[in-house]
């Protein structure tokens, strides 16, 4: 019995010597490492997998659907195509993500915001912004970087209203497609988000959800001018021989898009998105990645939006990546974007499709 209190009395005095972790302060929950935090949170969302098995792609543009299965690889994501001069869909790969309920758009809403600034007058293509404490920004910059500084200041000094209004005109919160059953909306708030308000809106795209089929659209509207096409997707032979564009509106923005393309050019030159640019061809490419955190999902998002080319641009592209890694970001879908170009470029199918156009135009 006295050897066995003697045991118990070391055991608990060598308990005792042992240093309890530190309580929490006071109002301030214990949390989670870093790194556990982050693998519960991105839980359940991949960063690779076969994201076109389950893809009806019949009447899909071969060449285009090809490249950019090639391109997408095994990364979870997908790529939605579209002919920026008649909105006719070239091809979808991941039909279950592009036709889904949609995505915060992180900052490929930038150059929406850019244009409804420069529309009401808030900066030229000159204005200079402070966005640190030494450094200042023109829109080009800004642009090329996707510096949220910068943006978030010209979404505080339009307004919840006015930001609004040039997402909705812009094809936000809408249908983008025309007699496409399972297509979603995404959502447009009605209200600045509770968390950053109209400034992280028009940063990051806080608040809203859009689809693929969405950013194609407006990707196309700055390639052709300002056209708002509804997309059309060709689900038999005949649609596909007598397809007929359909105009959704006219958004009257050619007077500013040359400020808008600068910046698209300036990211695929040097800035977020030079991964897109394929040396070898004589197309270039336009752009505007987006990388941030989907809380609604959980993942991480990388986005790349872009057309090529530049003087006569003949395909628009929405690239989306899904998954719980640091490789899901804006520039890894920007390298999506210039594989698929450097394969059609390959496939010779730039001038294949100059060759239409020109027939179609009768030029």
């Amino acid at each position: 019995m006295q050897l066995a209190r003697t045991t118990l009395a070391m055991l608990l005095a060598t308990l005792c010597a042992i240093p309890l972790p530190a309580a929490p302060a006071a109002g301030k929950p214990a949390t989670r490492s870093r790194s556990r935090r982050y693998a519960v949170r991105y839980r359940g969302v991949p960063t690779f997998a076969d994201s076109s098995s389950a893809d009806d792609g019949t009447y899909d543009d071969p060449v285009v659907r090809a490249a950019a299965v090639s391109a997408l690889g095994r990364y979870n994501g997908a790529v939605v195509a579209v002919d920026p001069n008649s909105g006719r869909i070239l091809t979808v790969v991941n039909q279950k993500i592009a036709f889904s309920d949609g995505y915060i758009p992180c900052s490929t809403i930038k150059p929406a915001i850019a244009l409804a600034a420069l529309e009401e007058n808030v900066i030229t293509r000159d204005t200079m912004l402070k966005v640190s404490r030494r450094k200042y920004m023109n829109l080009t910059e800004a642009m090329a970087h996707s510096n949220n500084v910068f943006f978030e200041q010209l979404g505080a000094r339009m307004g919840f209203e006015t930001v609004s209004k040039y997402g909705r005109l812009l094809g936000l919160g809408e249908l983008a497609g025309y007699n496409l059953p399972d297509e979603h909306p995404g959502s447009f708030p009605t209200a600045p988000p509770a968390y950053g308000g109209v400034a992280r809106m028009s940063s990051f795209g806080e608040g809203i959800q859009v689809t693929p089929l969405q950013l194609a659209a407006l990707s196309a509207a700055f390639a052709n001018g300002g056209t708002l096409y509804y997309l059309q997707y060709p689900h038999s032979q005949e649609e596909v021989q007598n397809f007929t564009p359909r105009v959704k509106r006219e958004l009257n923005i050619a007077l500013i898009l040359p400020e808008i393309r600068e910046g698209m050019l300036a990211a695929v030159l040097y800035g977020t998105g030079k991964s897109s640019f394929d040396r070898g061809g004589d197309e270039m490419p336009l752009g505007k990645t987006g990388t941030c955190d989907d809380h609604t999902t959980p993942s991480k998002i990388g986005w790349f939006i872009t057309y090529a080319d530049d003087a006569h641009p003949k395909i628009a592209l929405a690239v989306l990546l899904r998954g719980n890694t640091r490789r899901v970001k804006g520039p890894t879908a920007a390298e999506v974007a210039g594989r698929i170009y450097r394969r059609l470029r390959e496939q010779n199918y730039f001038a294949q499709a100059g060759n239409t156009a020109a027939i179609k135009t009768g030029n």
